[in-house]
């Protein structure tokens, strides 16, 4: 299982807010679709930012820490690394920049879990649920 990160960063100024909203009421909106038609979804939107230049590093790890600390109270449920990751994939997007959206698994334990890649490599929010402990595998990058 996923460990589910609730609490906001220590720092978060300078952060994209308002793209870090409007792109975690997009991802809550795919969520609420069909389950058969949510990773189609979430593929489709994450492929549909490739045109715009790559993004470094710090812009998708503030991009991500900026939808951490953007969950809103008012959703009934947990909000998933799925959601997380679609949401700063189209944060970054709306900030003007392009990110990877990356799903991965791993054996032992197994599990599943999604994350955002920068062009040059550097993950954002790969770390969480153990990442560090039990690396994840990539198995589908959005290019």
């Amino acid at each position: 299982m996923t460990r589910m990160t609730t609490a906001p960063p220590a720092s978060t100024k300078g952060l994209p807010r308002p793209a870090a909203a409007l792109a975690l009421c997009i991802a809550l909106t795919v969520r609420a679709l069909p389950t058969r038609h949510r990773m189609r979804a979430r593929i489709t939107l994450a492929r549909a930012t490739r045109f715009l230049p790559p993004s470094p590093g710090d812009r998708v790890v503030r991009a991500y820490a900026a939808v951490t600390a953007r969950q809103p109270s008012w959703w009934p449920g947990q909000i998933d690394c799925k959601e997380r990751a679609l949401a700063t994939v189209l944060a970054t997007a709306l900030t003007g920049r392009s990110c990877h959206l990356v799903l991965g698994a791993r054996t032992l334990p197994a599990a599943f879990h999604a994350w955002a890649v920068a062009a040059d490599g550097t993950p954002a929010g790969a770390d969480e649920a153990g990442g560090t402990d039990h690396p994840w595998t990539p198995v589908h990058t959005t290019r």
